[in-house]
């Protein structure tokens, strides 16, 4: 089977990669297989920058085909806020449920109707030599709890009830299971354009172009 290196070393966003990816018929392999350091910098202005950067950093190092996203929340009543800095809000402190606590509080005199708020993932897929063969992003609108509901998920799931479901708060991220999450999440939506674009994208990988 082809492999195809992930840019990631999350267990449940693996997780979530390999149940969308299967039907592409390829092993998934991760930095930490590498044997040295996958360290890139995140500093773009945007997710697309930032999954191209991962992307490409990895393939390089891997000399292989590589996938990578960048993902994350942006809050309207914050201007977009964590965004881009989802995975480090508050700063390195800061774990999961850190990040999301700081969040709760920004948000605890905002008012039900302003709590909207989006999901967004940008995929980037690189040849070896860095050249970018695939760039594909997706969204999931929806609102915000004012507190954490669900065991499931990872990140700011817990607080996060699509747009479908109409702010119920048994229906957040973090409560739903794995193929209602796939069908409505932001990298549900952007892996199944993948997939739909994949054999091109392993054509021109394989000719070089």
């Amino acid at each position: 089977m082809p492999t195809l290196w992930i840019g990631t070393n999350n267990k449940k966003k693996r997780a979530e990669l390999e149940r969308m990816l299967t039907p592409l018929g390829v092993t998934l392999r991760t930095p930490d297989e590498l044997g040295q350091p996958f360290d890139p910098v995140e500093d773009q202005p945007d997710f697309a920058g930032n999954a191209r950067v991962k992307a490409s950093t990895l393939a390089r190092l891997a000399g292989a085909v590589a996938l990578a996203d960048d993902s994350g929340l942006c809050v309207d009543a914050l201007g977009g806020r964590p965004g881009v800095l989802s995975a480090r809000y508050g700063g390195p402190g800061l774990d999961d449920r850190g990040r999301l606590l700081r969040l709760l509080d920004e948000l605890r005199d905002v008012p039900e109707p302003r709590r909207t708020a989006r999901f967004v993932c940008s995929l980037c897929v690189c040849a070896p030599d860095g050249r970018v063969l695939a760039a594909i992003e997706d969204a999931c609108e929806g609102t915000l709890l004012g507190a954490p509901q669900g065991d499931g998920g990872f990140g700011y799931d817990p607080i996060f009830v699509p747009t479908e479901f109409g702010g119920d708060p048994t229906r957040t991220f973090a409560a739903l299971d794995a193929a209602t999450k796939d069908r409505l999440s932001h990298r549900g939506k952007a892996l199944r354009a993948l997939a739909a674009a994949w054999p091109g994208v392993w054509a021109a990988a394989a000719a070089g172009r």
